[in-house]
């Protein structure tokens, strides 16, 4: 698991799968694939060889073969004759490129070709990070790499300092929130070349933002996953995922399939100078492995191109780089998040915080359907809890999962937990793709903000949320036509048990996944940000993350530990302890109706709004949506 090094960047990963230029010229092709009778190479363009040329049994499953002609452009599929007879022609599992669409030939490429320009780039550290998660296809009217590139000047001056882009595996069509990737290893060619993609991660290190990765390791896209068929060995049927066989990572064979992700998260690192990767749904992993695979990635990346700390050498010498590895999981296992004793991360270093969201969510909304009753009774108490504590649930009964959920996590920082009030599931899995403003009391709305960019946990907004933009983001994809009718079919069919569609009218309503003007549809209008209201809600933004920058984050790397909270007179009081000895405080009022505490925040005031002092009382008269930050002793 070698890493490439030029002058401090790491450019090129070197790995067993896939297409391997050699440095005296020419392809190495391999392919893991043990129960393939035969394998040959079939080599496309530029010019087609006379017959598909033999690969050799290297071994363990593995078949090879070297050509000497093949250079980077090379196009090529792989022709595996299975033991039923039949022949598969199929494109590489580990492609770099595949520029024609996931059933056509694959691409040799040159990881070494493009030249990086931010060489000095050595990441940033965590605990002051503002992410942002944008799909690429939807970011921009011409949905690339290059076009999202020109926005990032003016992403950086609002205070983002950090990119987080849903996935970008190669997926089937031209259409997609990525989550049905089949090539794990291709950038999406809709989006653009690979060294577009390289060239996009470099601007953004030169306006000082770094940028992660959202990976799947779940499962594979539905149409264009070929492995099914002629390698069983990555899959395990004893273990059952919604989205079918478990992949293989604790069953015999299972340290090849086990690799295949870890070099991915090494290629991304490494190749594309991705400053970390976004997991989604660990949950959802079937492995009783230890370390399972979630700890060994994390643990190949701090080995390899990352670094725990400063002053910690990667590979060949040259200086580390600070690598991030965020979690999806909604088991609240806290275990992940653990640090040592100079508090730096042992395993992943964040997890998405679902408690936050959906308390924020049912105070806003009013909202209690699925997952949201469980923040019904005390939805005050559980932001309270999450806030101070990062998990709501530390293994309280669910409700809706019949069965105890989370564990203790108030020993935890408060940089081990991304807060946010929106993101892609939490829009696009509303019947019309609607965003928060769409539907919650817009009193609260000022609150939700403070709560999520002026507290100590690391806040997340989801592209567009920064202007309160008016475009949906709804579920988009581009199948064949059986399996887009399938789609189509079953998406209406999660929302039948909503009381709003329960007749057959509501339902012809919802969007159509696979039409192309649903995908147009949720393309951002970046006109909006000089509109009202759009441009009120990005002058709050600016004003909240500009105090974040200032008065918050020079503390945060040295905040270790949670806070405490407190519910008064219907109010939400949250503490932070700072290392100066000062404490920042939090005061939320999301009641209906005016109500008074008896004690404001203490200090200097930073933030105020909707907060009234009351004459000759120590009290304060709180607005609905009342909040107020301070800092003092």
């Amino acid at each position: 698991m070698s890493a490439g090094l030029d002058r401090g960047v790491c450019i090129a990963h070197q790995m067993p799968f896939g297409a391997e230029l050699l440095a005296q010229g020419g392809t190495r092709f391999r392919l893991w694939a043990p129960s393939v009778v035969r394998a040959e190479l079939q080599l496309l363009e530029p010019k087609a060889a006379a017959a598909p040329l033999a690969m050799h049994l290297a071994g363990s499953g593995w078949h090879e073969v070297t050509v000497p002609e093949a250079g980077a452009g090379s196009r090529y599929k792989f022709l595996l004759h299975l033991r039923d007879g039949t022949a598969w022609s199929v494109p590489d599992p580990a492609s770099r490129s595949n520029p024609d669409g996931v059933h056509a030939a694959s691409s040799v490429v040159d990881a070494r070709a493009y030249t990086w320009r931010e060489t000095a780039w050595r990441g940033r550290a965590w605990a002051d990070a503002v992410l942002y998660e944008l799909h690429v296809g939807t970011f921009t009217p011409q949905g690339t790499f290059t076009a999202a590139a020109a926005r990032l000047p003016e992403m950086a001056a609002l205070g983002i300092n950090a990119l987080q882009l849903m996935p970008l595996a190669a997926f089937p069509g031209v259409r997609s929130w990525g989550y049905d990737g089949v090539l794990p290893f291709a950038p999406a060619a809709c989006y653009g070349t690979p060294d577009e993609l390289k060239a996009f991660v470099d601007a953004a290190h030169g306006a000082g933002m770094m940028v992660l990765l959202d990976v799947v390791y779940n499962h594979f896209g539905p149409d264009g996953n070929y492995l099914h068929v002629y390698c069983p060995e990555f899959f395990n049927p004893a273990q059952r995922t919604p989205w079918g066989a478990a992949i293989n990572l604790d069953g015999p064979s299972s340290r090849t399939v086990r690799d295949y992700f870890v070099h991915n998260a090494l290629y991304w690192t490494t190749e594309y100078n991705f400053d970390g990767l976004r997991l989604d749904a660990v949950h959802a992993l079937r492995d009783s492995s230890r370390p399972d695979l979630v700890c060994e990635i994390a643990q190949a990346l701090r080995e390899g191109p990352g670094r725990e700390g400063p002053g910690r050498a990667a590979p060949g010498g040259a200086p580390g780089r600070d690598l991030h590895v965020v979690l999806e999981n909604n088991r609240n296992e806290a275990r992940y998040l653990v640090r040592d004793a100079s508090g730096r991360p042992l395993h992943a270093t964040a997890q998405w915080d679902d408690d936050i969201h959906h308390a924020l969510h049912v105070l806003l909304s009013g909202e209690v359907d699925g997952y949201y009753a469980d923040y019904a009774p005390d939805p005050l108490a559980r932001l309270g809890r999450a806030l101070a504590e990062g998990f709501a649930y530390q293994g309280e009964h669910s409700k809706f999962r019949d069965k105890s959920r989370g564990e203790p996590s108030a020993s935890l920082p408060p940089d081990a937990f991304v807060g946010f009030l929106q993101n892609h599931d939490m829009v696009g899995n509303r019947a019309f793709g609607g965003r928060i403003d769409s539907f919650a009391d817009t009193r609260f709305l000022t609150a939700a903000y403070a709560c999520l960019l002026l507290t100590p946990l690391v806040p997340m907004l989801f592209m567009g949320e920064e202007f309160a933009a008016s475009t949906p983001f709804l579920y988009f994809c581009d199948f064949g036509p059986e399996l887009a009718a399938a789609v189509a079919a079953g998406r209406r069919r999660e929302f039948q048990r909503f009381a709003a569609f329960t007749d057959e009218a509501a339902i012809a309503r919802i969007p159509d996944p696979n039409a192309a003007a649903t995908f147009e549809a949720s393309k951002l209008r970046w006109a909006e940000r000089s509109q009202s209201p759009h441009r009120e809600r990005l002058a709050l933004v600016r004003e909240l993350l500009a105090l974040r920058r200032e008065r918050l984050a020079p503390h945060l790397e040295r905040l270790r530990h949670g806070g405490r909270y407190r519910i008064e007179h219907g109010a939400l009081h949250v503490a932070w302890d700072l290392e100066d000895g000062s404490v920042w405080r939090l005061l939320a009022h999301f009641g209906g109706e005016a109500a008074e505490t008896a004690q404001g925040p203490a200090g200097e005031v930073l933030f105020s709004a909707g907060v009234h002092d009351v004459p000759r009382s120590p009290c304060v008269r709180l607005d609905p949506g009342a909040v107020r930050v301070a800092q003092g002793r």
